[in-house]
């Protein structure tokens, strides 16, 4: 019977309470485990709810609990170790579970902090049409707050675990936290060993009552008004269990309850926040998004794809004789069957969608594609082994497969262009970006698998009768033989009747499909293709500019601008931090994925080579990149919004140069501001002074006018002044032969004097010689530029 919840804090209670406070977390557990084992359930029922919030954190995320997501083996072993034991399905907490399950209490869960479309549903009086909720939801009574659901001590205590992973947001979660290897993320995985077992069967739950079973729980009042949209679905397995086996129920029977609760509240939880209904508002820029996953999240729902493709491959095979199949066949290998696409594909098809449109352009996206791309290939997590060969080719894709792809159709299709849209929008130049790239192409790529789905789009494409909404549930019955893994053919199993069900009950009547192999989409993938080419140029370029930098600088160039620094033109990008490595890395990249979209699309030769000269990857006759796509106008050039791209991408650049006077150009940050205003005063009282001695001994014809001319004269920046009356007004003063000082400004520069400075006083050069030997080298250096670079060209002055 239903037991109510203590009004007061009873004496246990309050003594755990204070051992929370008092006694180090090993301690404390090893008391639990004692009280748990030693205490009936009557005592035990009163301190549940709490231990169970204790554990998980608050349903508000006030209460952190403890931390399982951030708690790890390598950071904390010692309460790593002792969590993992204390919450394990046969550890303590499992044991106080189904002592409390045996006893039938119940425990209040509110519905505020469902996902957004149960929430939605329950408070608008529509019963959802997952049977978790079903006989469950509890009204206020006179003067109570809110709307409950009456749980067992199963399901409250996975519906708090598997909601953490939602509320818990704000814990504090260090940087060096890899999510894959926190207590919670082994905990998801043990327990989806355990009660989705690929082999054997569930272990039947311990029980202080020897030969017992766990009762029905209390059939919800007929008085409550509720109605039911769709078809009302009871348990899956109603001719095993009507939703909690019954006193007479047999072993396995039992375990199918369990496995078909535990999955439907991970799926409740980590995947229905997004309805159908909301899923097409979302569509819209201007809805505000209501929930959005974050990476730990993906992660954990990734994992349970996994399991659950390896939990369906591990059905036995069929007998030959249907008259066997139907009294050998186990609740577990029904379940089975049916697993995915009766909980799993609609679910996790709308989440998909919506991280597609809204996950940011970063390299975070990675978990959402590996998701995907997990799903899409069931056969990674089939029994059998691949053959072993010496030379790795791609394994083709077997026709057993087939049908699992005409049903998940749109889980291929749809999803493939929403990537190809994202790909368009963001910088290919990245190695992040470029891997990702590469993972989709190389998959779809895999032989057999794009000729099966264009299969898959052909028979949706055949002309057909309407197909009534939701029709698709008949070929999900046991009965039938649904599973994508069943070699029946039932005469009702038409496979364009599925795959039109299947689009249609995802999509809507009204649905517009696109075909991948489509006009359309072909279209896409050919702007991908050449953005993938301009990328590698972009890329290819990065690392010419980077090697011919660091081939430039030597040590004089320490003491005199480079180009570079003497215009502010400098035209790298981020690449250059991380380095040739990474560079290489991205053009691999880039090329495997460009090969692998000519295979999956078959695309000529021809075609790419057209590709190659509409990408404006080809050079000027200077090695630069040519400018941003521009369209001239009586104004000047305007950006096209491909030109746009370009330059928010790095594609492309306009080379800006200072085109004035180098002594008036700003400060840079690698330059002293004092020195700079210091001797840029001392240089033009020098200039003032001397002006007449530089201009005759710039007008000799002999080795030293020459000299004096490299040094003392910029001729393009003359021929500027003399025919731009704008530059002209920014001089300095004449634009004669004059001295400029401000290289020594530069930090390098002082740094280079220092070092020169303590090499001299290490030999005992003392401040005068050290002045020699700088101003001797810098005289060296500047009469081997001259006659090396500029003493044979002829000037005019």
């Amino acid at each position: 019977m239903a037991g109510p919840h203590l009004q007061q804090p009873s004496f246990l209670l309050a003594t755990l309470k204070a051992d929370c406070v008092n006694k180090p977390f090993a301690q404390r557990c090893r008391d639990l485990e004692t009280v748990i084992e030693e205490l009936p359930a009557k005592e035990l029922h009163g301190i549940f709810p709490w231990l169970v919030e204790s554990i998980f954190g608050s349903l508000d995320g006030i209460i952190v609990g403890w931390n399982l997501r951030c708690l790890q083996g390598r950071t904390n072993p010692n309460e790593y170790s002792v969590a993992l034991d204390f919450l394990d399905p046969s550890g303590p907490m499992m044991k106080l579970v189904y002592k409390l399950q045996a006893e039938e209490y119940r425990y209040d869960f509110p519905v505020s902090y469902l996902p957004g479309p149960v929430k939605a549903s329950i408070q608008e009086q529509v019963l959802p049409e997952c049977s978790l909720y079903h006989n469950k939801v509890q009204f206020p009574s006179s003067g109570g707050l809110g709307l409950n659901l009456a749980l067992n001590p199963f399901e409250y205590y996975m519906f708090y675990f598997a909601i953490s992973l939602i509320t818990q947001k704000n814990s504090p979660v260090t940087h060096h936290v890899s999510p894959s290897n926190s207590a919670y993320f082994i905990l998801v995985d043990t327990y989806l060993k355990c009660f989705l077992p690929t082999e054997g069967s569930v272990l039947p739950p311990p029980s202080s009552n020897p030969g017992g079973a766990i009762p029905s729980p209390t059939p919800r009042s007929p008085a409550v008004p509720f109605s039911s949209y769709g078809m009302h679905h009871t348990s899956l397995l109603k001719r095993h269990i009507a939703h909690q086996p019954s006193v007479n129920a047999d072993p396995a029977s039992q375990e199918i309850w369990r496995s078909e609760t535990l999955l439907q509240i991970f799926v409740e939880m980590w995947l229905h926040h997004y309805s159908l209904e909301m899923y097409q508002k979302m569509q819209s820029p201007h809805v505000k998004e209501s929930f959005k996953p974050t990476e730990e999240h993906v992660l954990v729902v990734r994992l349970l794809v996994k399991h659950l493709h390896a939990f369906s491959n591990s059905l036995k095979p069929e007998p030959l004789s249907p008259s066997a199949h139907s009294h050998t066949a186990s609740p577990l290998e029904e379940f089975k069957r049916v697993v995915i696409p009766r909980f799993v594909q609609e679910k996790l098809y709308i989440f998909l969608q919506h991280c597609f449109g809204h996950w940011p352009l970063d390299a975070s996206f990675r978990a959402v594609l590996e998701m995907w791309l997990s799903y899409l290939q069931p056969w990674r997590y089939a029994p059998e082994k691949p053959p072993q060969s010496t030379e790795p080719l791609p394994r083709s894709v077997s026709e057993k497969w087939a049908a699992f792809i005409q049903e998940n159709l749109l889980m291929y299709t749809k999803l493939f262009v929403g990537f190809l849209n994202r790909a368009l929008r963001t910088d290919l130049v990245s190695p992040k970006n470029a891997f990702m790239v590469f993972r989709v192409a190389k998959v779809f790529a895999q032989p057999n698998l794009a000729e099966m789905i264009l299969k898959g789009e052909q028979l949706f494409l055949e002309p057909e009768l309407v197909i009534p909404h939701r029709q698709h549930r008949l070929f999900m019955s046991p009965t039938l033989g649904g599973s994508f893994l069943s070699s029946r053919s039932p005469a009702v199993t038409d496979a364009s009747f599925k795959v039109k069900s299947h689009v249609y009950s995802l999509e809507g009547q009204d649905f517009q499909y696109k075909q991948m192999f489509g006009t359309e989409v072909r279209n896409l993938v050919l702007k991908l293709a050449q953005l993938i080419c301009q990328a590698q140029q972009t890329a290819k370029s990065i690392s010419d500019h980077s090697a011919e930098t660091m081939a430039s600088q030597s040590f004089f160039s320490w003491f005199r601008f480079t180009p570079s620094e003497a215009n502010g033109s400098y035209t790298g990008n981020d690449l250059d931090e991380i380095g040739q490595d990474s560079i290489k890395k991205t053009d691999e990249y880039l090329e495997k994925a460009l090969e692998y979209l000519c295979q999956i699309f078959k695309l000529s030769e021809a075609q790419l080579t057209q590709m190659m000269m509409k990408c404006g990857t080809a050079q000027d006759e200077n090695g630069k990149k040519q400018l941003p796509d521009c369209i001239a106008s009586e104004n000047g050039l305007i950006l096209t919004p491909l030109g746009r791209y370009q330059i928010i991408n790095g594609l492309r650049r306009f080379e800006l140069q200072y085109q004035g006077d180098t002594e008036l150009q700003p400060i840079r940050s690698y330059e002293n501001a004092a020195l700079v205003r210091l001797l840029f005063r001392l240089s033009s009282a020098l200039n003032e002074r001397f002006a007449d001695q530089m201009e005759v001994l710039c007008s000799r014809d002999d080795f030293v006018g020459r000299l004096c001319r490299y040094h003392l004269t910029n001729p393009q920046l003359i021929q500027k002044i003399r025919y731009s009356p704008v530059v002209r007004g920014r001089t300095s003063q004449n634009w004669g032969p004059r001295i400029s000082l401000r290289f020594l400004a530069s930090y390098r520069t002082l740094i280079s004097l220092l070092m020169i400075y303590f090499l001299a006083s290490w030999f005992y050069v003392g401040p005068v010689g050290c002045t020699f030997i700088i101003l001797t080298g810098y005289f060296l250096y500047a009469v081997i530029m001259t006659f090396f670079f500029e003493a044979w060209k002829p000037h005019e002055h």
